[in-house]
């Protein structure tokens, strides 16, 4: 009996033991499970904060005109250096450069909107290199007309994009500056809304002018240049509105110097001048002169009083997006019937 009793004792005791070790080894399993989550989320989010850091420094590629250029995942610090068209496309993308061109010092009123941030990098085609330096840019956006000793000098500071200046390049202008500042939707509508308006005023054009002479010329130095039919506003008058082409402008290859008795052997039924000071800094009075001339006096677009000036800044480059936006806009209220 007395055996019995302990031998009874011994295994509840055992048992105890048994309980009290297995209660130890699942609290010790549970508390390295939980040092494994904590240790777990801590790498986690340790990963995260590495990943947004990479993606806030990283880089990306843009494929612009068939050339890859790396640059910044995000652009905060544009400059622009003798691309007058890339100026033009920043106003209709809110685009702010912290560095863009002057004439004579200062910018122009056009480009008011958005050089409220930027210091002057030298005038158009003198780009001011230890400027643009200083001013640390992420990309900098150049021009298709700068030669290539000057592209090169750019290069070593930044990321250059030589922006093109030739107008069929329109919409992969504004693109490339959708996708430089995560504006692509933006600059998308845009163009198809500009393209929307072209049919429209195609049908009013083909009423009221298809029989007209319309011709554009923009005065410098004091003189009437006209230019080909691929070139300045052009190439939305002839190209895309489908006016006939007079014949002195099938006959230029660039810009040409018109004699006033040139000019009027055109005989324009239309006539649209664009005129700047700046453009004509030796005789400012140059478009008063030309318009005080009988011969001018004598052309069919005087006589009926279809002379419009500068129905656009006159210092729009013609060829751009924001050029034949705003173009497009004052012909049509000018045309109508």
């Amino acid at each position: 009996m007395k055996k019995a009793t302990i031998l009874l004792l011994s295994t509840i005791m055992l048992g105890m033991l048994a309980a009290c070790g297995g209660q130890n080894n699942t609290s010790g399993e549970a508390q390295s499970a939980g040092q494994a989550a904590q240790t777990k989320t801590t790498e986690n989010a340790a990963s995260g904060e590495t990943a947004s850091a990479t993606a806030e420094s990283g880089t990306r590629t843009v494929n612009y005109l068939g050339t890859d250029y790396e640059v910044p995942a995000q652009i905060d610090r544009y400059v622009i250096t003798g691309a007058l068209e890339a100026m033009e496309d920043s106003i209709l993308l809110d685009i702010h450069p912290v560095g863009a061109i002057t004439s004579g010092g200062k910018f122009p009123d056009m480009f008011a909107s958005i050089t409220d941030q930027a210091e002057s990098i030298g005038e158009k085609i003198t780009p001011n290199f230890e400027k643009i330096l200083s001013l640390k840019p992420q990309v900098i956006l150049g021009s298709t007309k700068f030669e290539a000793a000057v592209l090169d000098k750019l290069k070593q500071i930044q990321t250059t994009i030589p922006y093109s200046h030739v107008a069929t390049n329109w919409e992969a202008n504004l693109m490339l500056l959708g996708e430089l500042s995560g504006k692509q939707d933006k600059a998308a509508e845009l163009i198809q809304t500009y393209k929307s308006d072209l049919e429209q005023a195609k049908l009013t054009v083909n009423e009221t002018l298809k029989d007209k002479k319309v011709v554009l010329v923009r005065i410098r130095d004091g003189g009437i240049y006209i230019y080909g039919p691929d070139l300045y506003f052009n190439t939305l008058l002839y190209g895309e509105l489908g006016l006939t082409v007079p014949d002195a402008v099938a006959a230029a290859e660039k810009q040409e110097l018109l004699s006033m008795e040139q000019f009027a052997a055109i005989n324009p039924d239309v006539l649209f001048i664009q005129f700047s000071e700046d453009e004509n800094p030796d005789n400012t009075a140059a478009l008063k002169e030309i318009e005080s001339n009988p011969i001018f006096q004598s052309v069919n677009a005087v006589k009926e009083k279809q002379v419009y000036v500068n129905i656009v800044d006159p210092l729009a480059q013609g060829g751009t997006a924001y050029s034949k936006i705003q173009f497009l806009k004052a012909f049509m209220e000018k045309v109508q019937p």
